[in-house]
């Protein structure tokens, strides 16, 4: 009898170990479907903003390259801009006025790195002439240490535009970084530069803290730090001690 009570404890069905799934209710149902929305839409504007962003670079880009090797470049010399936006809006190229071109043809000197950002289905959309070149350019920000990637999957075109009218690449650099940090809107952004922020901060005068930031706002992004080369980028950017 106890071999036989032995016997059937050690075959008795285990309970399962899975806990019981709750069945779906209606007002689960309209959560549930709500998310799917808010995530994805998400998603969806943050490519479209991306998608925009390699559009004016990529356009500055081949101004840029035209402006250096174009077969008839001389003939337009400085109606270049003029003329193209002509042109291009009687095509219905939207955003293309002489001013934003020109905007674009300096978004793209200010950040050529951006270039390591093209996949494999952008590359293509690239000017021919000069992918050599620009595969040189250095995976990480020449001005905050953030890699180009970091960059153009949080910061808007209209964010760029607001940092590519800074002439000093450090100050530059620290409103990238508190732009992530701080996940700022476009008006925030420019509410802080209308402030003074970065002149307030005292850290224009304090590369150590400025590295340190530069740490932080990396370390966050990447898991890691380009501590010494901001340094690097702040001792060539004329700020004194």
């Amino acid at each position: 009898m106890p071999l036989k009570s032995e016997f059937s404890s050690m075959h008795k069905p285990k309970k399962s170990e899975n806990p019981k799934v709750t069945p779906l209710t209606f007002e689960g149902l309209v959560h549930s479907i709500r998310a799917i929305h808010d995530d994805l839409a998400a998603q969806a504007d943050r490519a479209v903003n991306i998608s925009l962003t390699l559009r004016n670079w990529l356009i500055g880009c081949y101004i840029a390259e035209y402006e250096l090797n174009g077969a008839d470049r001389a003939h337009y010399g400085e109606k270049l801009l003029p003329e193209l936006a002509h042109q291009l809006t009687q095509l219905n190229v939207s955003n293309c006025n002489r001013r934003q071109l020109y905007d674009y043809l300096k978004f793209y000197r200010t950040y050529p790195q951006i270039v390591r950002t093209l996949s494999a289905q952008l590359k293509h959309l690239s000017p021919k002439t000069i992918p050599a070149a620009l595969e040189k350019v250095p995976t990480v920000s020449a001005q905050s240490g953030l890699p180009p990637e970091r960059l153009i999957s949080s910061l808007s075109y209209s964010m760029f535009k607001s940092l590519v009218e800074m002439d000093d690449n450090v100050k530059r650099a620290f409103y990238e970084i508190e732009c992530i940090k701080g996940n700022w809107s476009v008006r925030e952004l420019k509410r802080q530069i209308a402030s003074l922020y970065f002149e307030r901060s005292g850290l224009s005068y304090d590369k150590v803290k400025l590295a340190r930031l530069a740490w932080e706002g990396t370390e966050k992004a990447e898991g890691q730090a380009t501590t010494q080369g901001f340094l690097s980028v702040v001792n060539c950017g004329g700020v004194e001690n």
